[in-house]
């Protein structure tokens, strides 16, 4: 009895595998995200010319995949999970906006609010996997 009281109280230990630094990664690449996202968004809303936001948008998609990779390691059923199919949402959203430029103000609004909602989820929606039909 004393024993199972002991392991409850421990601290949780990280993810195995996981890199050293992989959640100071995480929260750069993040910063960083938000940053050029922020940039990107602007830059539609005040209808700033298209070859200027060009790399914008190439920085705000080449972040999100930097990220989803380092969310999806070493555990690869984060990409079937609520968490990870909203980021996979979301990053097919931003890959679109080439082809669908007069909708991309719109395009970003939805991104924004599926970012939202994604983060702030609760947790049964959050690790909930589409392939297992349970939250893992």
């Amino acid at each position: 009895m004393a024993n199972e009281q002991s392991n409850s109280t421990t601290a949780p230990t990280t993810a195995p595998n996981r890199p050293r630094y992989g959640r100071a990664v995480n929260i750069g690449l993040r910063t960083a995200h938000i940053g050029v996202t922020g940039v990107l968004c602007g830059g539609h809303v005040f209808d700033i010319p298209p070859e200027s936001l060009r790399i914008w948008l190439v920085w705000t998609i080449l972040t999100g995949v930097l990220l989803a990779v380092v969310e999806a390691y070493p555990r690869l059923y984060w990409l079937y999970q609520g968490r990870g199919l909203f980021v996979l949402t979301k990053l097919a959203l931003l890959c679109l906006i080439p082809w669908l430029w007069p909708y991309r103000v719109a395009i970003l609004a939805a991104v924004i609010i599926l970012a939202g909602v994604g983060s702030h989820m609760p947790a049964r929606f959050r690790y909930y996997s589409v392939l297992h039909g349970r939250m893992l």
